[in-house]
């Protein structure tokens, strides 16, 4: 049985945005689902995304102005990452992605991953995808994918970055810390989460995706009440921070975001053109190895 997906499609017609992306500019975080045809959802899913497949994807960044782009493996495909390695293969320097690796997987295929255009690991601590892992076998994980130089992406949300701060900063490699750590937005820029994440970037190794405003957000668009955080991380350490649309924003209930209107809040998160170059071009050039 066919199950209806979960949540609402992504907008079909965003508008441009009303400022010029530089050349080469990076959308650092995005998601594909299908052709399902081609790449049946599998069992171990944990939930049932829209068909929305790189193509897509693809159409959206063109009328953005984005020239690359980092896909996120999503649990939406569960471990089956023949969608990301099809669209790595198949548009070689336009995408780098980031996989979901279990500790069964073995050296050979995290080197196929790595051959083929994959740089980081990511863990996810929400309820809604499949918990807080065992942190004994993310340390394994880390430990199978730190001879390929990938980065560690977390993805944690309200309180939970203040609380695993300690394991964050034990991990001896590059981290990415997903979503601004979703800190509750009521709370500012000052709050708990995002001091803590301040806190985090200072060691030098931890860098932050302000991404996600409109899953932060309580006014909804344009997402104003969002700009003060992902403001503060950029000011703190502009030179570790990338920027991210989250598209096709899966498992969202309410309106979906225009993401010509993401595009343009950044600008306002960052009104000094020289920085939004260096978040959209020059730090995913670092970060992901893009050539």
């Amino acid at each position: 049985m066919t199950l209806p997906p979960d949540g609402l499609p992504p907008n079909p017609n965003p508008r441009k945005p009303a400022f010029s992306l530089p050349a080469g500019a990076c959308d650092s975080h995005c998601h594909i689902y299908g052709p399902f045809a081609r790449f049946p959802l599998p069992a171990d899913r944990s939930f049932n995304p829209h068909e929305v497949p790189e193509t897509a994807l693809r159409a959206v960044h063109d009328r953005l102005g984005f020239a690359r782009a980092v896909i996120v493996q999503s649990q939406g495909h569960g471990f089956d990452h023949g969608p990301v390695l099809a669209a790595l293969r198949d548009h070689p320097g336009r995408y780098r992605a980031v996989a979901l690796i279990r500790r069964t997987d073995s050296e050979e295929t995290i080197a196929a991953f790595d051959a083929a255009g994959f740089c980081g690991v990511r863990f996810s601590f929400l309820p809604h995808l499949g918990g807080e892992p065992d942190l004994d076998l993310v340390r394994e994980v880390i430990a199978k994918v730190k001879p390929f130089g990938w980065h560690v992406a977390i993805h944690v949300a309200g309180h939970d970055i203040v609380r695993h701060a300690p394991f964050i900063r034990s991990i001896d490699a590059t981290v990415v810390v997903d979503h601004m750590a979703r800190p509750p937005v009521a709370e500012g820029a000052d709050g708990p989460a995002t001091t803590m994440l301040r806190s985090l970037i200072d060691k030098g190794n931890i860098w932050a995706k302000i991404s996600g405003a409109d899953r932060l957000s309580k006014e909804g668009p344009p997402y104003r009440d969002a700009i003060s955080i992902a403001a503060s991380l950029v000011r703190h350490a502009p030179e570790r921070i990338v920027w991210g649309s989250d598209w096709p924003h899966v498992n969202l209930h309410g309106p979906m975001p225009d993401d010509g209107e993401l595009v343009d809040l950044l600008a306002q998160v960052v009104p000094d053109e020289a920085v939004r170059h260096r978040i959209l071009v020059d730090n995913p050039k670092e970060l992901f190895g893009f050539p």
